[in-house]
């Protein structure tokens, strides 16, 4: 069975996938959530849902490091990645040994179209087809909804502060939660706190991850900014592309 992942590569597969390790955690829960438990044998430390998992699975390191000897033991027939989260290196260098399917997500659709292709992978396709249809259902009052936005950068990590710019899943889940992302470069760029000023936002959204921001880390902004708003919030609802989708509507909704 030939595929071509989200990176336009070709995969190769011989038959349904019995062995899999997964180096990104929104798939990692994705995975369990279309019914394969047997078949996944390898996740990341912060492979973190389902809990269960990270006592029943090997680790095989994290999203930027792996341990080759300890996915050469698992012998996978089907390794699942993703092009920002994982180091380009290491994929390289596993793809030579073993089938490699990498995603590319900075849109919803995009998101959508990489569990139809999960599906399509592991033969689970009728699960994957009524995911999607439960996100799309999720998300359509959160697309037809034209309140004004409100004007946010969103933190997501600390010295130096970076946040999230264009070109990002996380931008486009901001827009579907109500909120104008003000910053416009792409990717994540650096910023100072004068630099947050300048753009002139009306609410600072600090994210549970990949820096752990806490009540603690408001202060120093507070000084810098004592008129703006700002929120802690859980990044796993704007920056997981997997089956998470489909609690953060009503997530965003609350905000």
């Amino acid at each position: 069975m030939k595929f071509t992942d989200q990176m336009g590569r070709s995969v190769e597969l011989p038959e349904i996938p019995k062995r899999i390790v997964s180096l990104v955690p929104s798939q990692t829960e994705l995975l369990h959530d279309l019914g394969l438990n047997k078949e996944v044998v390898g996740i990341t430390k912060f492979c973190i849902h389902p809990a269960h998992w990270r006592k029943e699975k090997a680790i095989v390191g994290g999203t930027k490091q792996v341990h080759f000897n300890r996915i050469e033991e698992l012998a996978p027939d089907l390794i699942i990645g993703n092009k920002e989260e994982n180091e380009e290196g290491f994929i390289n260098e596993l793809a030579t040994r073993y089938p490699v399917w990498m995603s590319d997500i900075a849109s919803l659709n995009e998101a959508l179209d990489m569990m139809e292709a999960i599906g399509q992978l592991t033969g689970r396709e009728r699960e994957a087809e009524a995911l999607v249809v439960d996100v799309l259902s999720a998300f359509a009052p959160l697309q037809e909804q034209s309140l004004k936005k409100q004007r946010a950068v969103y933190l997501i990590w600390k010295d130096p502060y970076m946040a999230v710019g264009k070109n990002t899943f996380v931008d486009e889940m901001l827009s579907m939660a109500g909120f104008e992302n003000l910053v416009k470069e792409t990717r994540y760029p650096e910023l100072r706190l004068e630099d947050i000023k300048a753009l002139d936002p009306e609410v600072i959204l600090l994210s549970s991850e990949p820096y752990p921001f806490q009540k603690k880390h408001m202060s120093e902004i507070r000084n810098e900014l004592p008129g703006v708003e700002m929120r802690l919030v859980d990044g796993e609802m704007f920056s997981w592309y997997g089956s998470r989708l489909l609690k953060a509507p009503a997530y965003f909704q609350a905000l």
